[in-house]
């Protein structure tokens, strides 16, 4: 019945910051941008290579997310890569800060960890 994911829906408390951290540094196209006045709350929608979608979001006055110690609820939002190390690389010249790359016990595939503009753990993951 499920396909595969449509979207993740992310809301940030910079929209400015958080939109450059993922059109920028990460990359991601721009597929369409509003500003809905009556919630006073940008969407933003952004494509993943893959088809699937980033929404982010402002929302004024929203709480902040327990992330560490984890919290109940959605963990982290995983990227599938061809390489990690140049995944890395490519982050840490941005300014980015990546946690060191480590072995899934499972399936032997390269993973780490990275966070967005909010703390939101983000995953890279070998291909």
């Amino acid at each position: 019945m499920l396909k595969r994911i449509h979207h993740a829906a992310i809301i940030c408390s910079d929209y400015s910051r958080s939109k450059i951290f993922y059109t920028e540094t990460l990359e991601l196209r721009i597929i369409a941008e509003n500003y809905r006045a009556h919630r006073d709350s940008y969407k933003l929608d952004i494509a993943l290579p893959d088809g699937g979608q980033i929404e982010l979001f402002s929302f004024p006055g929203a709480p902040h997310r327990p992330s560490r110690p984890e919290a109940q609820g959605l963990r982290h939002l995983a990227f599938v890569v061809d390489n990690v190390e140049e995944s890395v690389a490519h982050l840490t010249a941005k300014g980015i800060a990546v946690e060191p790359i480590r072995i899934d016990e499972y399936t032997g595939k390269k993973f780490t960890f990275f966070a967005d503009p909010d703390g939101l753990p983000l995953e890279l993951y070998q291909a």
